[in-house]
């Protein structure tokens, strides 16, 4: 009996002990079931084309999304491409310049454009490609002219030259009118000084979406993982609805970060957007 008691204090003294770690993520798949990061792999490398949604900010994320893209190399080895939503169209040749080791990184960061956190949270994947000689490719539209939809809508995209236009996808862009992504514009818009048309900000995230899923499409050799923002894949929408337009028949994947509170369970308020989850607490620490 004394045997027994000893075993059931230690076993609740193991559970309590369990249900007071802090752990920095848990994952989940598209249902909300809790799964093992291999359990994630196994799917994520059957993909033609994988999508890593982050959080811009989130340490985390980026952790988890050069992992993934490492476990994606080591499965396809050079048929592997990656695609960045953070780099631009025309800086492609200044980035295979830094991939073939023509030009220096500090000539590269002064050079491309770069967002202010390249350096803590995208240089390490950029140096993955390369390290083992894999395309990387800039894909998204120029800001110039996603800035010039956001003032002037599609149209003023047709004043732009024949140069211009190899940046940005095909013209006339699909476009159908999302009233919920006007509507969130619209309230973004209420706390601005600045008198837009929210329906021409919702044409300029097209733009961007357009010109991402055209480019990934142009240079799927085999196998693409692509880094942007949760907004640009979400719902297996954004990007995702131009890839499928451009080049239909891949098998895609989406991985969504989120945070949450409490990590233990897929909030309900996320579920739907993704085939897998990267949950974060609400507290963890931000990259800037």
């Amino acid at each position: 009996m004394k045997y027994i008691l000893t075993l059931l204090c230690t076993l609740l003294l193991f559970i309590q002990t369990k249900s007071q770690e802090k752990k920095a993520y848990n994952l989940f798949d598209a249902s909300g079931k809790q799964i093992s990061y291999q359990e994630m792999m196994k799917t994520l490398k059957t993909q033609d084309v994988v999508f890593i949604g982050e959080i811009h900010n989130c340490p985390i994320a980026h952790w988890l999304e050069y992992e993934i893209i490492k476990d994606l190399y080591r499965k396809h080895g050079d048929k592997l491409t990656i695609g960045a939503e953070m780099l631009e169209a025309d800086n492609q040749l200044i980035l295979n310049e830094y991939l073939d080791g023509l030009i220096s990184s500090d000539r590269f960061e002064e050079e491309a454009r770069l967002w202010p956190n390249y350096t803590t949270d995208y240089a390490n994947v950029i140096g993955l490609g390369r390290e083992h000689h894999l395309p990387v490719i800039a894909t998204n539209v120029p800001r110039r002219y996603a800035n010039m939809v956001k003032n002037g809508g599609f149209e003023a995209l047709e004043k732009l030259s024949p140069e211009a236009l190899q940046y940005i996808a095909p013209l006339p862009i699909e476009y159908t009118p999302d009233e919920e992504a006007s509507a969130m514009f619209g309230l973004m818009l209420m706390t601005s000084a600045k008198k837009t048309n929210p329906e021409n900000i919702a044409k300029a995230q097209a733009i961007k979406d357009a010109t991402m899923g055209w480019l990934i499409s142009k240079n799927l050799r085999s196998k693409f993982v692509h880094l942007n923002g949760n907004y640009h894949s979400d719902f297996k929408k954004g990007i995702i609805t131009y890839l499928n337009l451009y080049r239909p028949g891949l098998k895609i994947a989406n991985i969504c970060s989120v945070r949450q509170d409490e990590i233990d369970k897929l909030g309900e308020e996320n579920q739907g957007r993704a085939d897998f989850y990267i949950c974060v607490p609400t507290d963890m620490t931000m990259t800037y």
